[in-house]
């Protein structure tokens, strides 16, 4: 199965550590704001201004000339009820759309064996960075993990096949004693070979790949520019997945998080802009999300875990805009004080994966939820 030039394609970019919503789409006119955020916030007249309201974080700016564009879709208040504000069980919710219990299966694993149920495209699902993201981790679905496009490989030192299958067995049975024999060792198995083909036909996409469009210095800019050499090389990839951290921002937050929204936000400009410059993307969109947002009142040099959190979808085929509603700030209605999310989650997969994706989504997102109109 090898995806067509209109095949619908989706990048999704993990905010690992907990992104400030509250720094990142700032209502600079409520006093609130300044009064809560003595140590981290922001002079308001900097504030990249959205309307009377609301601002997008100073060094967002690649991402304002995108929305002023109409092709950002920012979706307000999301999460999910009882925050547990915590990095492992929080992103683990979001992988599995289990918030009640803990998931085995990924959503985006799920979509790719929708896509590819016989596997015949090694390929149909990437992460790019270090490991396996939960969300593409399901059992008998092969997923390529690409640190370095330009090292990619598998056992790459060892050319014969049937050698490399025996040093990928014996590969799994050292960890056997530590893993035991349930679903990791089973993936690791189940997947080998098709890594080892995946890494055989991706080592194309460096060799395709001729750009004007320079990108920036940054890992998140390094693994978008990877993502674009093979979605260029028409290799039928239709989930892309990355990341970028830490957004954990307790302390320095007033240097930290400033330096992570220009390294993304510039990052996805000339991701953008490569695919334009190609005369493609009309069929891919950005899905960027966190595990939580942030306490409201910074501690003195960061922000602590919080609860409700923002996600956005970019894309030329997004309805750009605002959707959802910001959650309140006054006092009496925050929950441990921290903003309290009114829009599930799994609604924004929902959107992705029935209008976007064109599947049945509720055996992906376990159940029914609102769903926002960002995609035309």
């Amino acid at each position: 199965m090898t995806a067509t030039k209109k095949d619908p394609v989706i990048v999704v970019l993990q905010l690992t550590g907990g992104n400030d919503y509250y720094n990142t789409v700032i209502p600079y006119n409520d006093p609130l704001y300044m009064d809560n955020r003595p140590a981290v916030g922001y002079n308001l007249e900097d504030c990249l201004k959205i309307d009377d309201n609301l601002a997008f974080n100073p060094h967002m700016g690649p991402v304002k000339e995108l929305y002023d564009q109409g092709k950002v879709a920012v979706i307000h208040g999301i999460g999910y009820a009882n925050s547990p504000r915590s990095h492992f069980r929080s992103m683990d919710i979001w992988h599995t759309c289990e918030p009640d219990k803990v998931g085995t299966q990924g959503w985006a694993g799920l979509v790719t064996r929708e896509i590819d149920p016989k596997k015949e495209n090694v390929l149909t699902a990437i992460n790019f960075g270090h490991g396996l993201p939960r969300a593409l981790a399901l059992t008998g679905v092969p997923v390529a993990a690409i640190a370095d496009l330009s090292n990619y490989g598998v056992l790459t030192g060892i050319t014969d096949q049937s050698q490399r299958a025996k040093a990928l067995d014996l590969f799994s049975k050292m960890y056997a004693p530590a893993l035991g024999t349930g679903t990791v060792t089973d993936y690791l198995r189940s997947t080998g070979m098709e890594a080892m083909i995946g890494a055989d036909i991706v080592k194309v996409a460096p060799e395709r790949y001729s750009s004007t469009v320079e990108y920036p210095v940054s890992s998140i800019a390094s693994h978008l520019r990877d993502i674009a050499q093979v979605y260029l090389a028409d290799l039928g990839t239709r989930i892309f997945y990355t990341q970028h951290a830490s957004f954990d921002t307790h302390a320095g937050q007033a240097a930290g998080h400033p330096k992570l929204w220009k390294d993304v936000s510039e990052g996805i400009a000339a991701f953008f802009e490569d695919l334009h410059a190609h005369d493609r993307g009309d069929n891919v969109v950005m899905y960027l999300f966190s595990e939580f947002g942030r306490r409201v009142h910074d501690n003195g040099s960061g922000t602590d875990h919080g609860a409700a959190g923002v996600a956005m979808v970019i894309g030329d085929q997004v309805n750009g805009g605002m959707y959802g509603e910001y959650p309140s700030r006054n006092p009496e209605d925050l929950e441990q004080g921290d903003l309290v999310p009114n829009y599930d989650f799994r609604g924004a997969y929902t959107t992705l994966v029935e209008d976007w994706m064109g599947m049945d989504p509720i055996p992906i997102v376990n159940g029914n939820f609102e769903k926002f109109n960002f995609i035309k």
